[in-house]
């Protein structure tokens, strides 16, 4: 039996992503394959700045980030976190060209498959079944984008932290808890206070 290289390991789970979109054959995986770029980035790496046009779409193969930007006042205001098999960008940046108004920052030590402007234009002419994958992750991304809105209007804090929990059950053991706080929009302090209700239920 052939045993897997480094470089087919690396592509394992953004081809079980892509399966799960819709079928493709181990031709159509190799095109794709030779359009992307591995990339180790270190912690408190920073991989977009706002200002900053983003130039890449990125895969995270292993490792953890957060999407924030920062306020009139100089405060971090955290907008999303993205683990394994979650994408990373600033589409409106990507494809407009025009300045970013968020940072992405890695929290952890992260593997990244990158895909630039130009290679995917190259893609999507070649393979144009691609379309469909990357109008699937455009639409789970405002349906969770929207779920959260309407979370943030209808749910007590408390609710809203046990979504969160649901939606990323191993985050609180992977960022500061003043990450989160921010996230869900609230005081550290508050945030603890509605840790400590949980464990005492």
């Amino acid at each position: 039996m052939k045993k897997a290289s480094v470089n087919e390991n690396r592509y394992a789970e953004i081809d079980a992503f892509l399966q799960r979109c819709m079928p493709f054959s181990e031709e159509e995986l190799d095109i794709f394959h030779s359009f992307l770029t591995y990339q180790k980035f270190k912690k408190k790496s920073i991989l977009l700045q706002q200002g900053e046009i983003c130039k890449h779409e990125s895969y995270i193969i292993k490792g953890c980030a957060r999407t924030f930007y920062t306020d009139a006042n100089g405060h971090d205001i955290t907008l999303l976190f993205a683990v394994e098999d979650y994408w990373l960008g600033d589409i409106a940046s990507f494809y407009k060209k025009t300045p970013s108004r968020f940072n992405i920052q890695l929290i952890e030590d992260t593997e990244l498959l990158q895909i630039d402007y130009e290679a995917k234009e190259a893609l999507l002419e070649q393979l144009p079944k691609f379309e469909r994958v990357f109008r699937i992750m455009v639409q789970n991304h405002l349906a969770s984008t929207q779920n959260r809105l309407v979370n943030n209007i209808a749910f007590t804090a408390a609710e809203n932290y046990a979504a969160f929990l649901k939606q990323f059950p191993n985050i609180p053991q992977r960022v500061p808890q003043h990450y989160i706080a921010s996230y869900l929009g609230i005081s550290p302090e508050f945030l603890s206070k509605i840790r400590n209700d949980k464990k005492a239920i």
